[in-house]
């Protein structure tokens, strides 16, 4: 009963109102200072400066696997007590965890050049990272995929929820095989191995992302929202 509290849309929109503003600050505040903190942070003593991209690719690839574990919950839920918002959700953060793992990708190719003397290795890591970025234009391809709105939504909820079993590949693929990336530093069982110098920008950094996740997760729900009244209108008005 609790989920559906929140099925209306137009209670949704008034939520919404409320959080943009606190997101959108959160956002525009953090950036900045998780960028001075970055720069501001020492040189690694082997990687030198060029470990200042993992203040962007880290954050980054921690965003492409929550936002897809995001959308796989959010899958379950309209399979299972089929939530109207809940496929909402998930057509509007697929493409914003796809740019995010993309960055992850990118940036990570970015790091790799000066550490391991190439763009691109066919390691575990990368691998299933890349197989991750598929699944989302897959994701987003089935929504449009079928003229019935609903098997769209189905089929992508059903890629979701299947996909889903990659994201534990992404995340021990370093202890479960020998691979040129380096083994977790930060989520591991233990205290993180990673000074605090880094260590904060990097979660001021995390934050931010998170921050600006859900000002685009909110306006594309708003837009898709906007969008269903629409076709609601033109339809009555055919009818």
């Amino acid at each position: 009963m609790s989920l559906h509290r929140f099925a209306s849309p137009a209670r949704f929109q008034r939520l919404s109102r409320r959080l943009m503003p606190w997101l959108a600050g959160a956002c525009l505040l953090l950036f900045p200072v998780g960028l001075l903190l970055a720069f501001l942070a020492p040189a690694d003593y082997q990687q030198g400066l060029s470990v200042r991209i993992m203040y962007v690719h880290v954050p980054s690839a921690w965003m492409g696997l929550q936002v897809y574990a995001l959308i796989a919950i959010a899958s379950a839920v309209a399979l299972i007590w089929r939530h109207p918002l809940a496929d909402l959700f998930a057509k509007s953060a697929s493409p914003i965890g796809a740019a995010f793992t993309a960055m992850a990708l990118a940036t990570g190719s970015l790091w790799g050049k000066p550490m391991w003397g190439t763009w691109w290795v066919w390691d575990a890591r990368l691998t299933s990272m890349l197989i991750l970025l598929f699944l989302y234009l897959g994701h987003m391809l089935l929504f449009g995929a079928f003229d019935d709105r609903v098997r769209g939504q189905r089929a992508a909820a059903v890629l979701a929820l299947v996909g889903a079993i990659n994201l534990p590949i992404i995340k021990f693929s370093v202890n479960w095989w020998n691979t040129l990336h380096q083994p977790a530093s930060i989520l591991r069982w233990g205290a993180p191995t990673i000074d605090p110098s880094m260590l904060w920008p990097l979660f001021v950094m995390a934050i931010a992302f998170n921050a600006y996740f859900g000002v685009t997760l909110l306006l594309g729900m708003r837009a898709e929202l906007l969008e269903a009244r629409l076709r609601a209108l033109q339809y009555g008005r055919a009818a």
